[in-house]
């Protein structure tokens, strides 16, 4: 009897094993319409954010993400081709959400908006596995920007200085300088890691970021994310969420990241068009509430943690559309951001660069980060600039007389001067340190009332 018994209850585990490896049901949908890029499926079982598989009768897969239902319909969007999708494909969930395979292995590389390899190096090695939606921080943990980050353009260190941990935007209308502007802090900045996130620009710009910007030794220390205007929304969407995950890892290992986001507004524009795809009403001049729900969830993400640990140092560029610096998503990253550095399209037009309009632009984080002297030498700075500005016409116009006003007259002399000081070469890094002394001779000047003896008027040579 005891026997018997002991038989059965090994069959019993013997089935019962059986059952456990047994391969559980797959629940499939079915693919019922398509609107531009939106799919919409029934049956499946799904929840927001997870990754299915939509198969073509041809047995070709291409993957697609869950955002949004409506009763028993499932929107989906395509991350890839959508080429020979049809009525009843079928709709495979994978029971996965987005995520992304990070490391030291990817210095170097090159990614698409998947995070998989773009360049011809080989397949990844994953060691960790990072959410694309990150995790919040605990404001109350994050460490007080104290250190200033050297970015080698002078006008920046000098006048609009950056701290480890701030996050900036680029704010331009197109074709005014953003991009390159973005390329000599790549080059120049001292950090351990910098991450760039070519997010819906042209696609040609990613070859020539990879060679003449970053160059081979700044390869050494840069991964690049990069998504072409020509990839689906969701995949630009995905991009900038890729970079930010993949700067969030080197900044938990205790690295000091500069993230270069080129851009921002193309962000937007395709949380946009997939809001609006799925039925989301417009709110603000074309622009769904879920566009500005997303915008600080992606910048917040960057910064400092808790003391001891790295930082991502972010720099957003922002595309004022028609120079309109009240466009929406202009609006709303100003408003988030720690500082804003402003392109001006008639510096542009005049040959200056980088166009840097001093007046509009600002850093929340200078007083922390600098020195009372220097704070000084600011808005002496300013002052003087200002000046000059607002009486431009009737200097230009010979409507002014010298001697009229002294502090015109020192604007006057002094604008060549400071116009050479703003003005840098694509090639050119200037220090911190070389920035903050240049400064600080111009305004010198200004306390001496005398230009110095080596140095012709209307100049000054830099050395």
């Amino acid at each position: 009897m005891a026997v018997t018994d002991f038989n059965f209850s090994k069959k019993m585990q013997q089935f019962q094993q059986r059952v456990d490896d047994a391969p559980s049901l797959q629940v499939e949908g079915k693919l019922t319409r398509m609107v531009g890029m939106t799919l919409e499926a029934i049956g499946c079982e799904v929840n927001i954010g997870e990754r299915c598989l939509v198969t073509t009768k041809q047995g070709k897969t291409e993957p697609a993400e869950v955002v949004g239902f409506s009763d028993d319909k499932v929107f989906l969007m395509p991350t890839g081709n959508i080429e020979g999708l049809g009525p009843g494909a079928s709709v495979v969930p994978t029971g996965k959400t987005a995520s992304v395979a990070v490391g030291e292995h990817l210095l170097g590389r090159v990614l698409d908006g998947y995070g998989n390899p773009l360049d011809s190096l080989g397949p990844l090695h994953a060691q960790y596995q990072y959410s694309l939606q990150g995790k919040p921080i605990n404001p109350l943990s994050r460490h007080p920007i104290e250190q200033p980050l050297d970015v080698g353009v002078a006008a920046i260190n000098a006048l609009l200085t950056v701290g480890r941990g701030q996050r900036m935007g680029l704010f331009a209308g197109s074709g005014v300088g953003k991009s390159v502007l973005l390329g000599m802090m790549t080059r120049y900045t001292s950090a351990d890691v910098i991450v760039v996130g070519l997010i819906g620009e042209r696609g040609r710009e990613v070859q020539e970021f990879i060679e003449h910007i970053l160059g081979e030794e700044g390869r050494k220390r840069a991964v690049v994310v990069a998504v072409p205007a020509d990839n689906s929304p969701l995949m630009r969407l995905q991009g900038a969420m890729v970079a930010t995950s993949i700067a969030e890892y080197f900044r938990d290992t205790g690295k000091n990241v500069l993230l270069l986001m080129d851009s921002l507004t193309r962000f937007c524009q395709a949380q946009r068009e997939i809001a609006l795809a799925i039925g989301e009403p417009p709110a603000t001049k074309g622009y769904p509430p879920s566009v500005f729900a997303k915008l600080p969830q992606l910048v917040e993400r960057a910064g400092n943690t808790e003391k001891g640990s790295g930082s991502i140092t972010a720099f957003y560029t922002v595309l004022a559309e028609g120079d309109d610096q009240q466009d929406p998503i202009a609006d709303a990253a100003r408003a988030i951001l720690d500082g804003h550095i402003v392109l001006s399209r008639d510096l542009a037009d005049e040959g200056h660069y980088p166009a840097i309009d001093i007046e509009q632009s600002v850093s929340r984080a200078i007083n922390q980060i600098s020195s009372e002297h220097q704070m000084n030498n600011v808005k002496a700075f300013k002052r003087i600039y200002s000046t000059y500005n607002r009486n431009r016409d009737l200097i230009n116009i010979g409507a002014y007389e010298r001697g009229s006003d002294q502090a015109i007259d020192e604007a006057i002399e002094l604008m060549p001067i400071i116009r050479e000081f703003l003005q840098q070469s694509v090639n050119e890094s200037r220090p911190m340190e070389e920035s903050l002394a240049e400064l600080d001779a111009i305004l010198t000047q200004v306390s001496t009332n005398q230009m110095p003896a080596n140095v012709p008027p209307g100049g000054m040579m830099r050395t």
